[in-house]
């Protein structure tokens, strides 16, 4: 196995010969080449041919891929069963949007998630772990949105149990068949859990008969398909639900080796200011631990930290324990593999390759920049008979945002002939000013999904002309798109940023806690005015500010240029560095 590429000196020890005999045989055939050159495939096959070998050319970096799968292994089946050792189940949660799925787990876990999701809708996979009678059991929470189609069926990838969540109310949804597709496609046991059956209009025996329709016939009407009713508000049915998910582990007899090298399954990542990639895997076998060399897609690293779903930093992780990674130089896809490899080098080398073969496929299938045209005009070139060409920027907060928003955009591109859409850059993180560059080459809009411009992005996209589209909620983005494919864009309220303040220092103050000290870099600061809290880009906090000062008075506005004393709204989490963006509201009738 010889990578393609390889040099004289690299090559000669495969063949027990020295470089000076190979460079020789080359000169002899009429090549001229140095021992540091990097041999064509040709050159590669004659040698070996001349010597009498046998050479099987691979990709730079698959000869250690290769080892490395190879070290791991891949077959559970051939380890000692006496190496193996019973491991909680994973559950995925699925099901249609707005069912009930985050306010069931709230109920299992104590904890108020729906409250921090933009429109009270997951829109990244979460993962956490909750114990009955001492047993643990590990949640994984799939977003309802149809756009997170790829999403959830990640989440059932990496399942045990699959809990398909119906409203006793509403029924069987086309999401709510969806979910029980990719369940059936992971060929993992389901559980059905009626919820909302505290609602005036419940109807669980329609539920029933739904079910029946889809081949999944209740025990009470004498099928195998374990249902359950639950009320979350009223805690009803949720130790029973618990019970369930313990007892069909029980029979599945889950089992893995804690002791093998550590893989794990990458549910999410993002860039986080200050800790870099951030990724959320859910180890399937081995203990991954703090300081071990690991690659992930295109990313490799040392672990440099871990944390548990409670935040808690931890030195290992077992066997279905979600955690956060830290350590990566890059930020791997979800869906990636993580895998503990024997060394830096052989991490480095594989990580490098895959990174090598991802640009490559990129690059075999370039994007027309020609012809690009803003989202507002793409109706009038429709109307004109022209098949318009819509060049996008993509950003978003994390990774499995961007593949929902991409994978939701490029639905509507086959829906609409006469418009196709190009995907310039798609990247995690902030919009920069890089970005409106690229954007005003390609005649690209810009879309920020959770993300928002830093100053120098704004005011080069300001002068260059490009348009800045931001949104929160998925669906947002697919409407205003699909209006304007529809020629049918309504009345907006753009944001006018008024003010752009750094924390420079942070205080604490008896009674009331945290309060940031700024200097305002643009505009005007005013109280109360409406907040957006930035870290390198990202939103981390809506709000609007509740006090204002210039040294110890109370002030009602603060020029660009001045020091003052910001306090927040129900946040406490400032850092130095972080900007406090301020803005308002003005409505862009549209014509």
């Amino acid at each position: 196995m010889v990578p393609r590429g390889i040099t004289i000196q690299e090559l000669a020890p495969k063949f027990n010969r020295n470089s000076a005999d190979l460079v020789r045989l080359l000169f002899d055939a009429g090549e001229m080449v140095t021992g540091t050159q990097s041999l064509a495939d040709e050159m590669i096959e004659l040698i070996a041919e001349t010597l009498g070998g046998e050479v099987l050319l691979v990709e730079p970096g698959q000869e250690q891929e290769l080892e490395l799968q190879t070290l791991l292994g891949d077959e559970e089946e051939d380890e000692d069963e006496g190496l193996l050792v019973s491991r909680a189940p994973v559950v995925t949660v699925m099901g249609h949007v707005d069912h009930g799925k985050t306010t069931l787990l709230d109920r299992i876990r104590e904890a108020n998630v729906v409250a921090g999701e933009a429109g009270g809708i997951t829109q990244h996979i979460g993962a956490y772990q909750a114990e009955r009678n001492g047993k643990p059991i590990t949640f994984i929470d799939t977003p309802g949105h149809e756009a997170f189609t790829a999403m959830r069926a990640r989440g059932a990838q990496a399942t045990d149990i699959a809990i398909l969540v119906v409203a006793a109310d509403d029924g069987m949804m086309p999401q709510t068949v969806e979910a029980l597709n990719h369940a059936r496609a992971a060929d993992v046991p389901i559980i059905v859990a009626i919820t909302k059956v505290d609602r005036e209009d419940a109807n669980t025996d329609r539920v029933r008969q739904q079910l029946v329709e889809r081949e999944l016939v209740p025990e009470a009407w004498g099928g195998d398909t374990m249902v359950l009713e639950v009320s979350a508000p009223e805690g009803r049915g949720i130790d029973e639900l618990l019970e369930a998910i313990l007892l069909v582990a029980e029979v599945e007899e889950l089992a893995t080796n804690p002791d093998a090298p550590a893989r794990a399954f990458v549910l999410e990542s993002k860039l986080d200011a200050g800790r870099g990639p951030v990724v959320t895997a859910l180890v399937e076998r081995g203990t991954l631990r703090v300081g071990e060399s690991v690659v992930a897609g295109g990313g490799w690293g040392r672990v440099r930290a871990l944390f548990n779903d409670r935040g808690e930093s931890v030195k290992e992780a077992g066997p279905s324990t979600p955690v956060e990674v830290l350590g990566l130089d890059d930020v791997p896809l979800a869906g990636d593999e993580l895998r503990v490899a024997p060394d830096d080098k052989v991490a480095r080398t594989v990580a490098e390759a895959r990174a090598r073969r991802r640009r490559a496929a990129n690059l075999s299938h370039p994007m027309s920049l020609a012809g690009g045209t803003r989202l507002e005009d793409i109706f009038a070139m429709v109307q004109r008979g022209e098949v318009a060409t819509l060049n996008l920027v993509l950003k978003a907060d994390v990774q499995g945002s961007l593949e929902a928003v991409t994978d939701a955009l490029r639905k509507l591109d086959q829906e609409h002939e006469e418009v196709r859409l190009s995907f310039v850059h798609r990247a995690v993180g902030g919009i920069t000013e890089s970005d409106a560059d690229l954007a005003a080459v390609a005649n690209a809009t810009i879309v920020g999904f959770n993300v928002r411009p830093d100053r120098k992005a704004r005011e080069r996209a300001h002068a260059e002309k490009v348009e800045l589209r931001l949104y929160e909620v998925i669906y947002k983005v697919l409407e205003d798109v699909n209006s304007a494919l529809l020629g049918m864009l309504q009345p907006e309220f753009e944001e006018v940023v008024t003010g752009d303040a750094e924390v420079r220092e942070v205080f604490g103050v008896p009674r009331i806690g945290k309060v940031a000290g700024c200097l305002v870099l643009n505009g005007v600061i005013t109280r109360g005015s409406k907040v957006r809290f930035l870290r390198e880009g990202v939103v981390i906090w809506n709000g609007a500010i509740t006090s204002l000062r210039r040294f110890k008075d109370d002030a009602r506005e603060v020029q660009a240029g001045f020091e003052c004393g910001i306090g927040l709204s129900d946040f406490q989490d400032l850092k130095p560095g972080d900007i406090i963006e301020t803005y308002d509201l003005k409505e862009i009738p549209r014509t």
